[in-house]
This record gives C-alpha cells, sequence and structure tokens, in this order.
C-alpha cells in the first residue's frame, strides 16, 4: 500500500467527506474551506483553498503527493500545482451516475476498491427505496430550483435528477444537462411564472436564501407556489455538492418537501 497516495488534499468536500466514508480520511492533509460534512473534517484539517482560489504555498509546504479536485473552475490551481510538480486529479462529473463513478475512481486511488463498491450499492440502496415509496405520491408537482439569483440560475444534473427520484417534476430540466451555470440561466423571470411551480426550493450557493425576495419579484404573487406558501430552503452543502451527502440529506430533503406538498393537496 505504501505506493499509493498516502497525503492528499481535496479542493472540494465531496472528495473529503468521500474519503471519510472509506475509512481513508488519515491520508488528507489538506481540505478546502467550504467543507461541512464532515463535521470533524474541519478540526481535523487544515483549510488550503476555497473553490476558484487556493494557498498554492500553504498546499506545497504539505508535500501532497496527489491533490483532488472538481470542474474546470479549479483548472487555474490545477495548472499551478502541476507546474510545481503535483500529481493532480480534477473531477468533472455533473449526474448521480458521475457521482458513483467519482466514488469508485477515488477507492481505485488509495486501494480500497471494495469499500468503493459498497458505498456505492448502499447509495444506490438508497435511491431504489425513495423511488419505491415517492412512485406511489398521486401527483407530481413542478419544482423550480434556483441556484442562484442574480442572475436566476436554475439546478444542475445531479439535482434535477434528485428531484424527479423524490416525485417531483423539475421545471427547467432542459437546462439540467448543461455543465456550466452560465448556461443554465433564466434570462427572462417571467418564464418561471409562465411554468407555474407548485414548489420553489432555494439553494443559494454558499449564501443564505431568502424567501421574501423571491415573493416580492414582479408577478410572481402569480405562482403557486408563493400563493400557498410553499418556498423552502436547502442549504448548498447538502445538495450542491456533487457527492454523497447530495444523495442522502439532499435526497432526504427534498422528498420532505415534496411530501408536505402532497399532504397540503390531500
Amino acid at each position: 500500500m505504501e505506493y499509493l497516495p498516502q497525503r492528499i488534499v481535496c479542493l472540494t468536500e465531496e472528495t473529503t467527506e468521500t474519503l471519510y466514508l472509506l475509512g481513508e480520511q488519515d491520508r488528507i492533509v489538506g481540505i478546502s474551506g467550504f467543507v461541512v460534512r464532515p463535521p470533524q473534517a474541519r478540526k481535523e484539517k487544515p483549510r488550503v483553498s476555497l473553490f476558484t482560489s487556493a494557498n498554492i504555498d500553504a498546499i506545497l509546504e504539505l508535500h501532497p503527493d496527489l491533490v483532488l479536485g472538481f470542474s474546470d473552475l479549479q483548472a487555474d490551481i490545477a495548472a499551478q500545482l502541476i507546474r510545481a510538480g503535483v500529481s493532480v486529479y480534477v473531477f468533472n462529473h455533473r449526474t448521480i451516475r458521475g457521482i458513483f463513478s467519482m466514488i469508485l475512481q477515488i477507492g481505485a486511488l488509495v486501494g480500497v476498491p471494495e469499500k468503493a463498491e459498497v458505498l456505492v450499492a448502499s447509495l444506490r440502496h438508497k435511491i431504489d427505496t425513495v423511488r419505491t415509496r415517492t412512485a406511489a405520491f398521486p401527483q407530481k408537482p413542478k419544482v423550480y430550483f434556483e441556484e442562484w439569483y442574480d442572475p436566476l440560475i436554475t439546478g444542475i444534473g445531479w439535482v434535477s435528477e434528485l428531484i424527479t427520484i423524490a416525485g417531483g417534476e423539475e421545471c427547467f430540466s432542459e437546462l439540467a444537462g448543461k455543465p456550466l451555470a452560465k448556461d443554465r440561466i433564466v434570462a427572462d423571470a417571467t418564464e418561471v411564472i409562465r411554468r407555474q411551480p407548485d414548489i420553489i426550493i432555494g439553494s443559494w450557493c454558499g449564501k443564505k436564501f431568502k424567501p421574501e425576495k423571491v415573493r416580492a419579484r414582479t408577478g410572481w404573487e402569480n405562482i403557486p407556489a408563493v400563493q400557498k406558501g410553499h418556498i423552502y430552503e436547502i442549504p448548498s452543502a447538502i445538495i450542491l455538492q456533487p457527492g454523497p451527502a447530495a444523495i442522502t440529506e439532499g435526497l432526504d430533503a427534498l422528498v420532505d418537501i415534496i411530501s408536505r406538498w402532497q399532504k397540503s393537496t390531500a
């Protein structure tokens, strides 16, 4: 096992959480400042990055033999580390299938593929169990998921998939497959009104969601979700990270919200 990575820096939360779930947290020597899962990671590991910026000198002082990142947004960080001679592995997934692939690849990188397969199997079972439950829902509410408010940005791929699994119908599913946030902008806010969502869920990336701002938007008083008070927040830490948390706590939060709507219409 000595030839496997022993000193890993995780630039995002999902890789940190995955290594903890695999029981390989002792390999982690540095994390992102945005990590909140698992809670002990913030107590045990030094924070050396945000999302689009990092303290390169601090990372190099940790002498990592592997740095794990996510998406094109961390390409500049990755390039600086590569030029400094560090091995970097950047994931770029946007779907539930991609989350499973990320977990399996991390398991292979640290030499515990069997543990990774068990973790993926447990998450698949979770999804199957939820699907069975929500299939019995009498109605599928239209759900508008808002990732950002200025401009309006709707949910990314795995979020759209989770809404469907939770028993809802995502209002802007045609945008969900767009990997870049700029391609998921709803340029005309009246389009949300036209689609008449039954539920509005806000998860403003790194910022507290404010339902009162949603209710105050021009014309939005004509949206069923606003009229009937079905405006909710899901913390970005449990839904906008493409890792296990989205399938556990994130999916649970979606099911709870949609279940409440079901009861209100019964």
